[in-house]
């Protein structure tokens, strides 16, 4: 490995944690408490080095959104990819959508629950262009393929992804922040979820 292509390695580590350092103080503090000065601490490098990377609070905070998004887009894309047929992949995408929030409930918070990522406003994190909007798109593209071929209900693909997404956000959410409710066993529960929604809507 050259000097050029090790520094880059090393950037990019630091960069990762950065974002996972910044991921913990946002969620403990919220957007008021949050500082580069408390990621710096957090890493034990100077407030100097974190805008070497990242120009503003804003920006940082932006991306570790994007970076929650980025993890629950790469969850569903792996879970579709094995997919038998498009009712398959929508179903499976759902349920990896869950499981991750699950498996990584302070990303689900970041992204979802918490009305800290709100704080960032439309202009800090705006939706176009963004791994949200990649997330959301391969749900739309699920219910699209599954109307072409004729497993759900033709209608608006906006909409139904939508009604889904309600769905599957609540489920996850209750799951997360509810833990002393005395939930069915956790499998059962999200495959009946899914399969409610799905058996509403099909052909």
């Amino acid at each position: 490995m050259g000097i050029a292509e090790r520094k880059q390695k090393e950037k990019e580590s630091l960069r990762r944690e950065i974002i996972a350092a910044a991921t913990e103080i946002f969620i403990r503090d919220g957007y008021d408490g949050f500082s580069m000065r408390k990621v710096a601490d957090a890493i034990e490098y100077s407030p100097t080095t974190i805008y070497l990377y990242f120009e503003d609070k804003g920006h940082l905070l932006r991306e570790v959104c994007e970076d929650a998004f980025r993890q629950l887009g790469d969850a569903v894309h792996k879970a579709r990819s094995s997919a038998a047929d498009p009712i398959d992949g929508l179903r499976k995408g759902l349920i990896a959508y869950i499981e991750f929030g699950l498996s990584n409930p302070h990303h689900y918070e970041v992204a979802f629950v918490t009305p800290k990522a709100a704080e960032l406003g439309q202009e800090a994190y705006p939706f176009e262009g963004s791994m949200g909007e990649r997330a959301f798109g391969m749900l739309a593209e699920s219910v699209a393929e599954c109307m072409e071929a004729g497993t759900i209900r033709r209608g608006d693909v906006a909409t139904v992804a939508q009604t889904f997404w309600a769905g599957i956000h609540g489920v996850t959410s209750l799951l997360i922040m509810h833990e002393g409710f005395p939930f069915v066993d956790r499998a059962k529960l999200m495959a009946s979820v899914v399969e409610t929604m799905i058996a509403g809507l099909r052909a």
